[in-house]
């Protein structure tokens, strides 16, 4: 497999520039389905069965696998996403290019090379006659940078029968895989005041900034960065001149936690937050919840840690772990109990900047790494 991946590098990286060279922004529907059909199109002349899971806003989800005469049931997910973050015309103010090391262009590294390396190892499976391949089912996904809004009942539905999970989010930039997310929730927060001239009859009025200032301070005294809890205020708006006081603010409310038993923790201080107002006349609320779980590091996650850490040894590649404070969709299968391991993908940096870029010389070993992974897990499997 090692040696047919090696071969075909000059072709990973053809099918990676023509990708890359697609705008396919999360709101862009038409670009998504563009990257959908071309993967479509290689996947069946592989004779693999595709189902569309067609969306009316959002580009469409495709699930792929191989089917078998005696109807085995894939084991092992592969989760890939088709979106990126980069608006439409994007790709004509700068398309993919290579230097000597890198390879550059809108969603390079997150995730275009993935869907590559996915690709050229089922191929590689299949040249190698691995009846591995029949382990796997191959999910593409056109909405994860923006909260997989319309996919994560589908990744949770698809899971549900998998004894593991592979997410194919980038190696870290030391070539770590991701083995621990923390989970996310968006708030709104809301303050509502009481105008009056700052001038003339300050008095009158009920300050809607004023009282969001204190609701800053509040949300942050949330951050516990030694149990990995952090609230960040990402974004503020309020007032109408600089001579009125103003009677409307709102606050964008970023929360990251470690763990499920913090969710509770956390909202008991948040209701605890808007419980009161400081600014006598002012009035909070607040919309949003917890919207994606944490990626635990479980025991389970610990046992598919050594397979593929083993398979690494036996290529000379050096496997390590680590935890990072972004989200996947890879906690959605974790969650579920399902052994999940993220950042199987290519090595990487700079996401969703203009200066994102590919490690060239990860492309072939990660494909490699990859498809061996899927043949020892299918071997655990079959024990």
């Amino acid at each position: 497999m090692k040696t047919y991946i090696e071969k075909h590098q000059d072709q990973m990286l053809q099918l990676l520039e023509k990708l890359v060279n697609i705008d396919s922004g999360s709101y862009d529907k038409a670009g998504v389905d563009q990257v959908g059909k071309l993967m479509k199109k290689l996947y069946q002349e592989l004779d693999f069965e595709i189902k569309e899971i067609e969306q009316e806003e959002f580009g469409n989800h495709l699930i792929i696998k191989k089917k078998k005469q005696d109807n085995t049931k894939p084991t092992i997910l592969i989760m890939t996403h088709m979106d990126t973050v980069f608006e439409k015309g994007t790709v004509k103010e700068r398309p993919f290019r290579t230097d000597e090391n890198r390879a550059y262009g809108p969603g390079v590294i997150d995730m275009k090379a993935s869907l590559v390396s996915v690709y050229f190892a089922i191929r590689a499976l299949l040249d190698s006659e691995k009846d591995s391949v029949y382990q796997v089912e191959i999910l593409l996904t056109s909405d994860e940078e923006i909260g997989s809004l319309t996919s994560r009942e589908l990744i949770e539905k698809r899971a549900t029968d998998k004894k593991y999970a592979l997410v194919m989010e980038p190696a870290r930039k030391n070539g770590a895989i991701v083995s621990a997310r923390r989970g996310k929730g968006l708030y709104t927060l809301e303050v509502i005041g009481k105008a009056a001239h700052s001038g003339i009859e300050p008095e009158k009025g009920r300050s809607a900034i004023e009282e969001l200032a204190h609701k800053i301070i509040q949300f942050y005294e949330i951050t516990d960065e030694e149990e990995g809890i952090h609230v960040n205020v990402g974004l503020i708006e309020g007032g109408t001149s600089v001579n009125t006081v103003s009677d409307h603010a709102t606050a964008q409310i970023d929360v990251r936690f470690r763990t499920q038993e913090q969710v509770v923790e956390i909202k008991e201080q948040i209701k605890s937050i808007i419980e009161s107002t400081e600014v006598d006349g002012t009035k909070v609320k607040i919309e949003g919840d917890i919207n994606r779980p944490p990626m635990e590091k479980t025991e389970q996650t610990e046992q598919l840690l050594r397979i593929i850490k083993k398979v690494g040894d036996e290529l000379d590649i050096f496997i390590k772990d680590t935890e990072t404070g972004g989200g996947s969709d890879a906690s959605f299968t974790s969650a579920l109990g399902i052994p999940t391991v993220d950042g199987l993908g290519p090595i990487g940096g700079r996401a969703h900047r203009e200066s994102e870029y590919l490690e060239l010389n990860s492309f072939v070993p990660r494909t490699v790494l990859l498809a061996y992974v899927i043949d020892q897990l299918a071997k655990v499997n079959n024990e």
